[in-house]
């Protein structure tokens, strides 16, 4: 359930226009750190892979946070040799820093990195990024988690990478399956909007970045790769994991209060198809019953341990009120993050008061069901009042439900939203820039976007390259009236094959 009503600052994703030759369409960045020995063979590797198998035009980012060996020279001479690389040198370390750096100053639509040793197979590279090229996906990953992935590395490693995944499902409700992996993909417009909250600046950058684009809704596209662990590895594991453990503290814990503005970096309304009025279907019901399902769950054992701790210092009347009303004040806390999407903490206070009405009903059920059992029987077993409770609870769990989601928890009325989407798709709807700015939050952050061309709103002849400053009106994407502006990507060269392949 959204509950703003900001159209997002992210357009509607589409299929990437083609730029000429000379604009890359894939950045990909190799940050290194002392890494003299393996620059120029993985260089060199991912070099002829992209020129016999990548049909677009592309550039190699090597991204050196403070070598304090000959990397730096090594970076120089690939730059000048290969037409395709490029070096930028950083003089803190990082590799999160190197990311943002670089990525921030790059023109291609699609930014992409891998670690230097070239650990995962090459060939999932183009399955990495075509989602996102297309339009389908946001960010992408390489999993080696996956069921058809291929890994081989030793047992230390793989207990502490599914560890740490775990702990990531357990704590962040994350649902990708490898943080980890050196192997990712975001596309441009998402970055420009994403990276700004991204705290991290070594290893934990890229989960942090994958569990704000998860909350925010943002779609993550999973590729199983083939992966063989580098037993050269210089990453300190010890201190890379208590690192990444207090990442995860920090962003569970800002998550929580509802402080991170992930509206942000929502997609407009209507490009997702939850969002869409569809007849006969309730939006999030589903969703919606599972969770209510669960939180009541959970609250009624906490109930019940509450009433048989009170019961030991008074009557049953009392027990049960004292319960009911702690237990109620936790539900509804619950039941407003967890089942109905609710963040932050405006209303938050009406919404327990809605909830406390919400509780008198309950109130009245379950004490009304004590007090006909205590007719019934002068001194009733406490087993028996307990299976009377539960019985109440369930009559009163189902008008709970109702009530919260159609009086404490509503979806926004259908006619404001109608009037909010009219309002933007009106000619006189604000226009929003897309030229590059400075970080608002970091003065130390260097860089600026480059924006992504939009949908013109008239049909006219492609540009052959990108705008520094595009205009576009808040829901043009979704307008259906517009002619498809899809268009194919050409290929770089004449043939996307070389003369070289066996194949």
């Amino acid at each position: 359930m959204r509950t703003d009503t900001s159209p997002g600052t992210l357009p509607a994703r589409e299929h990437l226009p083609a730029g000429d030759a000379g604009t890359p369409v894939l950045d990909v960045v190799i940050p290194v750190y002392n890494e003299e020995r393996d620059l120029q063979p993985c260089v060199l590797r991912l070099h002829e892979h992209l020129k016999r198998t990548f049909p677009y035009a592309f550039r190699i980012t090597i991204a050196d946070n403070a070598s304090i060996d000959t990397t730096p020279q090594v970076a120089a001479r690939l730059e000048s040799d290969i037409p395709e690389v490029k070096s930028f040198r950083l003089e803190q370390k990082g590799r999160g820093r190197a990311l943002r750096t670089v990525w921030s100053a790059s023109d291609a639509p699609i930014l992409a990195y891998m670690d230097v040793d070239l650990s995962t197979d090459l060939n999932a590279l183009l399955p990495l990024v075509a989602p996102l090229i297309s339009g389908h996906s946001d960010l992408a990953i390489g999993s080696r988690l996956a069921r058809s992935s291929r890994v081989v590395r030793g047992a230390k490693r793989e207990f502490i990478s599914r560890t740490y995944n775990l702990i990531l499902r357990g704590s962040l409700q994350a649902r990708f399956s490898d943080a980890q992996c050196g192997f990712k993909a975001i596309r441009r417009d998402v970055a420009q909007a994403l990276l700004p909250l991204v705290e991290d600046t070594g290893w934990f950058f890229d989960t942090e970045m994958l569990v704000l684009a998860e909350r925010a809704g943002l779609r993550i596209h999973e590729v199983p790769v083939d992966w063989v662990d580098d037993p050269n590895s210089t990453v300190h594991i010890v201190r890379t994991a208590t690192e990444d453990l207090k990442g995860v503290w920090r962003v569970g814990k800002a998550l929580a209060s509802g402080s991170l503005p992930l509206d942000r970096v929502t997609r407009p309304f209507g490009d997702d198809p939850r969002d869409r009025d569809i007849q006969d279907v309730p939006k999030g019901l589903a969703r919606q019953l599972v969770g209510f399902c669960v939180v009541g769950g959970l609250s009624t054992l906490f109930y019940l341990v509450l009433y048989s701790a009170f019961r030991q210092f008074g009557g049953s009347q009392v027990a049960n009120a004292l319960a009911l009303l702690v237990s109620a004040v936790a539900n509804t806390a619950a039941n407003r993050r967890l089942t109905f999407g609710v963040r932050g903490r405006g209303g938050a206070v009406r919404h327990q008061a809605q909830g406390l009405v919400v509780f008198a009903i309950g109130l009245a059920l379950t004490s009304g069901s004590l007090a006909a059992l205590n007719a019934a029987s002068s001194n009733p077993a406490h087993s028996t009042e307990l299976a009377v409770l539960v019985a109440a609870n369930l009559a009163a769990t189902v008008l709970r439900f109702l009530l919260f989601r159609a009086w404490v928890f509503p979806d926004r009325d259908d006619s404001a939203e109608d009037a909010t989407v009219a309002a933007l798709n009106s000619p006189s709807s604000p226009t929003y820039s897309t030229a590059a700015t400075q970080h608002p939050h970091n003065p130390q952050y260097p860089g600026s976007y480059a924006p992504l061309p939009q949908r013109q709103q008239q049909p006219q002849a492609h540009q052959g390259s990108y705008d520094t400053t595009t205009q576009f009106r808040a829901g043009e994407a979704a307008d259906g009236t517009w002619r498809d502006a899809t268009m194919q990507l050409q290929p770089v060269r004449p043939h996307d094959t070389d003369p070289r392949d066996p194949r």
